[in-house]
Formats: structure tokens, sequence, C-alpha cells
């Protein structure tokens, strides 16, 4: 009999800017029938964007393999915040919960690093809403990286550039939003373009992720 990660109440419940955490089933059951919420927003992002291919993606395969396997696993998790460009410490306390939320999604021990959350902002759409998101996630972004998690942003004007096709924008999302999740050793393109996270990556993956960089850089996969 496999072993599972218990589930706790997760500690977003606490804070009054966020709507509590559903699983992939449960926001298909609360969006049914509707259209233009923030939630049914979000879930047809993370389903027809996130999880599935796109011809400028540059490679084969989804746009984030790692939220395709993860839905699979039900280690996905969603919430709305009601959040505005103002809340940034209301915002601050939510994305720290985030974790000890992450870390109550049940899961087998083997695959306990697919488990993720995922939270819309639909009022930090304007540019001071999304410059309070930057502010927040790199607040976070030691306390992040000390426990080999990554904090993604995405938000409709994103400039990021794709690994595989730099004329590519992978992190524009109909509305902002929050994802964290665990360091996983196929980000080797990530830690190689990003000084920050390298050291952390090599310490979590010592010798699979050198194999991984050494191949990134020689084939760009």
């Amino acid at each position: 009999m496999h072993q599972t990660i218990s589930a706790a109440d997760t500690p977003m419940s606490v804070v009054p800017t966020a709507r509590p955490l559903l699983t992939l089933p449960e926001a298909r059951s609360r969006c049914a029938g509707q259209t233009g919420t923030a939630l049914s927003i979000l879930l047809g992002w993370v389903e027809s964007y996130l999880m599935s291919a796109h011809a400028d993606l540059g490679r084969s395969g989804a746009v984030c393999p790692f939220t395709r396997q993860a839905a699979k696993l039900d280690t996905v998790r969603l919430s709305i915040s009601d959040a505005a460009p103002e809340d940034e410490e209301a915002v601050f306390m939510l994305l720290r919960d985030g974790f000890g939320a992450l870390n109550a999604i049940p899961a087998k021990p083997a695959m306990a690093h697919f488990r993720t959350v995922i939270i819309g902002f639909p009022a930090c759409a304007a540019p001071d809403g999304i410059a309070m998101l930057k502010r927040v996630q790199k607040r976070h972004r030691f306390h992040a990286l000390t426990r080999n998690r990554m904090i993604g942003l995405m938000y409709a004007d994103s400039d990021a550039p794709g690994l595989w096709n730099p004329e590519f924008r992978p992190l524009r999302a109909p509305l902002p939003v929050l994802a964290i999740r665990h360091m996983v050793e196929q980000d080797a393109p990530f830690a190689a373009r990003h000084p920050l996270l390298l050291a952390p990556y090599l310490l979590r993956f010592p010798l699979a992720g050198v194999k991984r960089l050494i191949s990134h850089v020689r084939t760009g996969v």
C-alpha cells in the first residue's frame, strides 16, 4: 500500500483576500455553465493553454509539461484572490501561506514534486497591480530558493521570452497569476538562464543537474 502525504486544512483559508483552494474537478464543477468569471478564465487558461501544445513554443509537447503531469496526479490547486494593488502585505502573506498549502496537497512521496498552487489576481491587471505582484515575488525569492521552490508570475503583457523560441511569450495569461511549485530536475534551462537559481538547483540535483545543464548548453533542450 502506498504511503501518502496527508492533507491539512489549507492555511490560505484564513487569508481574507483568498478564496479556497480547489482541485481541477472542483473548479470545473463550480464553473459549470459559467463564462467570464475569474475562476472560469483561470481554469480555461490552465487547461487549454498550459496543458496544451502551442505552434510557436519551439518544441513538441505542452507549454507546461509540469502542469499537465500534475493534473493527471490531481496535485494542482487553483484559487482566486480579490487582492487589489494596495494589498501588498496581504498578498505577501497569501503567497507565504501558499508554501504551506503546497506541502499539504496529498501525493505519493515519489510524486510530491508535482504539487502546484496557482492563484489568479483579477483585480491586479493594471500596471500598479503587476508591479505589486512583482515586488511580492521578489520578496519571496530567497524564501523560495532555500526551499527548492519556484514562483512564476504570468500576466497579459509579459515580455519574458520562451526558452526554445525567443519570439514566443509563454508567460502571458488572461489575468495575473502567481504559481508556486517544486523545483524539478527538468528546470535546467531555467537554472542556466538565472544565476541565482543555479546554485540551489545544483545543490538539489548535483549529478543529474550537471548532466542536464551540459545537455542544455550543447543542444538547447
